[in-house]
């Protein structure tokens, strides 16, 4: 089978099981492109979704995107996208449809609660991840892993920049950019 085909089916399966969208995908597309596929490591998955954050539009076809353009280019990056879109846009017409009838039903209400608090769970169990691999350089800290403590003290510094002083997060993100580059970035030999 090849690359391309590969991508778009796995995105397919993705884009069937992502109730929640946004930060609840990526656990999943994490499971499925580093664990099962071994197409990319942990930190170049990281470096993906930092990335796809950074650019407009959402987050789950901007990450669909990208690791389809590290694995088989351009190609892979359309076959990747479509498979992650197209059965949520079939959904999503035949739901409305659906709640456009059903609108004062209770149960539709009692079902919708529960994917709430599904996706909740799977929003953490992403933002665990990324505070690891930030933290430890690693998706599950290990008592060897020392501590990243420039990433920390960046990391806490943008938490209380955005919530004491509202800090438009486009320009935290361009300075912690360049606090990145002095911090990580090494000499070449």
């Amino acid at each position: 089978m090849s690359a391309v085909w590969s991508l778009f089916t796995t995105f397919l399966q993705i884009g069937l099981l992502s109730i929640g969208g946004g930060y609840a995908i990526i656990p999943l597309i994490q499971e499925q492109v580093v664990e099962r596929a071994g197409w990319v490591s942990e930190k170049v998955f990281t470096d993906i979704i930092t990335i796809s954050q950074m650019t407009p539009g959402p987050l789950a076809v901007n990450t669909s995107t990208f690791v389809g353009l590290q694995i088989a280019g351009v190609p892979g990056a359309v076959a990747a996208t479509v498979g992650c879109v197209l059965c949520g846009v079939a959904l999503s017409l035949a739901l409305y449809r659906f709640f456009n009838r059903h609108r004062e039903s209770a149960y539709v209400f009692e079902v919708l609660g529960g994917l709430k608090a599904a996706s909740l769970g799977l929003i953490v169990s992403a933002a665990a991840t990324i505070l690891l691999l930030a933290f430890f350089g690693t998706g599950a800290p290990t008592l060897e892993a020392a501590p990243d403590w420039a990433a920390l003290a960046v990391f806490a510094a943008s938490l209380f920049a955005l919530r004491k002083w509202k800090v438009n997060p486009v320009l935290l993100m361009v300075v912690t950019g360049g606090l990145g580059v002095l911090v990580y970035l090494r000499p070449l030999p």
